[in-house]
Formats: C-alpha cells, structure tokens, sequence
C-alpha cells in the first residue's frame, strides 16, 4: 500500500514535468493592477518576488498563486520571474524607501526653488538603484529640463517625471470617503473603470457635483457599483411619462421608485398623484 501511494505521487510530480512554463499574477505595488510573469516555481499569495518592471527590476507581490496558461497562450511574451525575495531582499527594499523619501524632500525643494506648477506625489525607486521615478500631478504642461538635471546632479541616478492623474493622486495617497471606510482605490480597487453621469441618473441620484465627487475630484467609483442592478429593475418599470392603467386608475408616470419596485401615477380622473406597485398596473411592460 506504502508503495503504491508512493508510486501515485511520483507519477503526478512527472505529468507536471520539471521546468513547465506557469503563470502567475503579480503587482508591482499595493492594490495596483496584476500583471502575468511566467514561472517554474510553485508561488502562493502574498509571496514577495523580483521581477523585471516597466523601468527595471523591482520587488512584487504575488496575487494569484501559480497555475497553468490557456492551451492558446503566447508565454513567449511574458516575463519570468526572477526569483522570490530574501531577507537581504527585503532589506535592501527598506533602505530605497528611506532614500525615497530623502528624494521627496529633494524634489519638493527644488520645486520651489524653479518655482514650478506641479505638486509631487510620491517617488519609487527601482530595486538596483538605477532609476527614480517621480510621480507628479499638474494642470498644465511643465518644463521640467532644470529640475531633472538638478535632481541627477544631486541624487547620481537616473530621473524620469511621471505625470499621472487625479485618481491616480488619490490612490498613492489613500484616505477616507465619506462613507467614513478608507478609499476604495487605496484598499482594494486595481483598476479604474469609467463613470459617466448617466449612472447617476438611472439611480435617480441628485445631480450634485459636491456630492457626486470622490476625494480626487472625479465622479465617485461606487457610482458604478449598484449600476447594473438599477439597470435590471428598472427595465420591470414603466417609463416616466408613459401613460398606464392600474386598479387604482389610469394616469401617467410621474416618477420610479426602482428599489421598491412602484411607480407615482397622476390619474386622468382628478389629478391626484398614487403610488402603485407592478401588481396593480393592467400593462406594466416598458416603453420600447
């Protein structure tokens, strides 16, 4: 029995075959958007890893464990990674958040030295120490050739400015909502997706922009969040302004009320206004 048990586990370790191409999610920063690497390694979450970034190497974090790619996946385009961080690793990623935040005190001065229009936001430094980039806002287009020789002359690493948006501000930032829970962005939101106004309309929500806006200034993220299911039960409803007939008179629609699933009618006979449920509308199908 010892044997055969024994003999199952090895036959399962050789279908995997030593050296198979995996993938692997990783992020290259907190709450920040996955990205696929390919690996041999058996990563489970929240293992810290060295991986090739958009301007060098940097150290991720892993956020869905290994698995194995589509039959139809092209691994050829993606990178490996390199291996999983050490405690030197770890280390020596505490001590480039020192010399960040020595380089924000840098830029921030220099900046008003060149009295720029811009508002810096955070610095990230490559994990070899090669590369700083300088994560910056600003409503109108800088110059900022003076500060970036400044800034390599000082610091004696490669500079790249990166202007970045109010969301983005936001999300580096973190904060709390008016709901009073840290924002959405900062705590587990990856990915922006659009908001448009008409999802605040179709929630009959008051179109008011202090109130409709997040801490960056833009529409709020939970805006689109109960989206869809407005969506849905509004499509049971009649329309606002079409003409029904209901027990309790015929009249026409004056107003939804989505999440308890009734309309406000004003009935023809004497101008009164009724509240009436689907159940009560002879012909409650939508407008086309």
């Amino acid at each position: 029995m010892i044997e055969e048990g024994k003999g199952a586990q090895s036959r399962d370790i050789d279908e995997r075959g030593p050296g198979r191409l995996d993938i692997v999610g990783v992020s290259l920063r907190r709450c920040g958007r996955t990205y696929p690497y390919t690996t041999t390694l058996d990563l489970q979450r929240g293992t810290r890893v060295l991986v090739e970034g958009e301007f060098g190497l940097c150290l991720a974090t892993v956020e869905s464990p290994t698995h194995a790619p589509e039959p139809a996946a092209d691994l050829s385009k993606l990178h490996p990674v390199i291996r999983v961080a050490d405690e030197r690793d770890l280390e020596t990623a505490e001590q480039n958040h020192e010399l960040e935040q020595s380089a924000i005190r840098l830029c921030q001065q220099k900046i008003r030295d060149h009295d720029l229009a811009m508002k810096l936001v955070e610095v990230e430094y490559t994990f070899d120490r090669r590369r700083a980039v300088f994560n910056f806002v600003s409503e109108n287009r800088i110059d900022f050739r003076d500060l970036v020789r400044d800034l390599a002359a000082n610091l004696h690493v490669r500079i790249e400015m990166r202007q970045i948006g109010a969301r983005d501000e936001s999300k580096v930032c973190g904060g709390c909502g008016p709901c009073g829970r840290e924002l959405c962005c900062s705590s587990w939101l990856r990915e922006f997706n659009p908001i448009t106004l008409k999802m605040a309309r179709e929630q009959n929500l008051a179109l008011n922009p202090s109130r409709l806006a997040g801490m960056c200034g833009r529409l709020k993220c939970c805006l689109r969040y109960e989206y869809s299911t407005y969506l849905d039960l509004k499509r049971g409803l009649p329309n606002v302004g079409k003409r029904v007939r209901s027990v309790k008179g015929d009249g026409k629609v004056l107003r939804q009320n989505i999440l308890k699933q009734t309309v406000l009618i004003q009935r023809d006979e004497d101008g009164g206004v009724v509240e009436a449920a689907l159940e009560d509308l002879v012909d409650a199908r939508p407008q086309a």
